[in-house]
């Protein structure tokens, strides 16, 4: 089962994972634009490309170029999937692109159907504990390649031999952006963010994202940086009491920090044209919407250190990186990136196109496709 001559590479992107709230399909793909945007991304390079959703309603529907099969599969054993080879035996896909480490799920996949290499891409997730790594090592044995952010965070799950080293990695990012550029001005007086510079916060307030040490660092960044301010956008808030206990507490934090909540998306898109310089204090992302997000807008990153965080800023070429926790070394970042020429916005968005665009991931995703089915070889058909 191959490619054959003039027609297009197919692939098969799966995802098992189902909505909690059983959503419809449309409302699926309105809520996960990740679904939609990483499909369109391959399609757009000139790739066949069929979305199968887990999903407790069975639908089939055409969207941007991309055809979406919705259907229950993926638990409850072997008899689970039965719907599933029979869509793969009419598909007949060439590559299977599996989003997320679903090790059991996986290996039934590779059982069903295995003339057809299987790739398994990372969505945040960490090496398992240790009474379960056994049951990951076989359901990932069969796997054809592997794509996360970054090379190195294949690392722990090789190290755990979750992973065999033998196995390709690919490093692709999660999903893309449809942010662009616009005039900071317009967007200042649409979105009433002042300061020189501006910062943005786009991020859940927890102890991964580390909003205590941010506050350290734009605390101190004032005696520099007088007329700083800093925008938060947040869904969850486990630190919100914290948060707000901090800046109670600071005369420098006080009637500078505007805690904005969630912010519709349409919103946060004219926030990054107002900012200055997007920061985030995070100590693990598996790729970092947010800051995909603030690349498109052209906003320079001043961010963590992390393996995803290089690799999206191009290891450092547009932003800052600093150390994890560092409160000090954030101080130093931004009181170089408030004075950092405009016409870094440029370079920023620059980078984005070329490494981050749709067409940059549809790129990358086709290539990954076709040297997998390479490597699988040409079964006769």
């Amino acid at each position: 089962m191959t490619a054959a001559v003039g027609r297009a590479l197919h692939a098969a992107q799966l995802s098992f994972f189902r909505d909690p709230g059983e959503r419809k399909p449309l409302e699926l793909l309105a809520a996960w634009p990740t679904l939609v945007d990483v499909a369109q991304a391959a399609s757009q390079a000139g790739v066949t490309v069929s979305v199968l959703q887990a999903c407790t309603h069975i639908q089939a529907l055409r969207e941007g170029g991309v055809n979406y099969h919705f259907l229950p599969f993926g638990t409850g054993g072997a008899r689970s999937l039965a719907g599933l080879e029979r869509l793969l035996a009419d598909l007949r896909p060439d590559v299977l692109h599996v989003h997320g480490f679903f090790p059991h799920e996986t290996a039934a996949l590779a059982r069903l159907t295995p003339q057809i290499p299987v790739i398994v891409q990372d969505h945040a997730s960490r090496p398992p504990p240790f009474w379960r790594r056994a049951l990951w090592r076989r359901g990932l044995a069969h796997v054809a390649a592997v794509a996360f952010c970054a090379r190195e965070q294949a690392r722990p799950f090789v190290e755990t031999r979750v992973l065999d080293a033998a196995t390709p990695v690919y490093e692709i990012p999660e999903s893309t952006s449809r942010f662009g550029t616009g005039d900071r001005l317009e967007a200042r007086r649409e979105t009433g963010v002042t300061g020189e510079p501006a910062l943005l916060w786009v991020g859940h307030l927890d102890e991964n994202k580390d909003p205590l040490t941010v506050l350290a660092a734009v605390s101190a960044a004032t005696r520099v940086l007088p007329d700083l301010r800093l925008y938060c956008c947040f869904g969850t808030g486990r630190l919100l009491g914290a948060v707000r206990a901090r800046i109670d507490a600071d005369p420098e934090l006080r009637g500078r920090v505007q805690l904005l909540g969630r912010v519709a998306h349409e919103r946060v898109e004219r926030l990054m044209r107002a900012a200055d310089v997007f920061v985030l204090g995070s100590h693990h992302e598996g790729s970092g919407y947010s800051l995909i997000e603030a690349l498109a807008c052209g906003l320079p990153p001043v961010v963590t250190d992390i393996p995803s965080f290089r690799v999206l800023t191009g290891r450092g070429a547009v932003g800052r990186l600093w150390p994890c926790g560092d409160s000090a070394a954030l101080t130093r970042a931004l009181v170089a990136a408030g004075r950092a020429d405009p016409a870094l916005r440029t370079a920023v968005r620059g980078h984005f196109v070329r490494e981050l665009s749709f067409a940059a991931v549809g790129r990358k995703l086709s290539a990954m496709y076709a040297e997998v089915r390479e490597r699988a070889g040409a079964p006769a058909e």
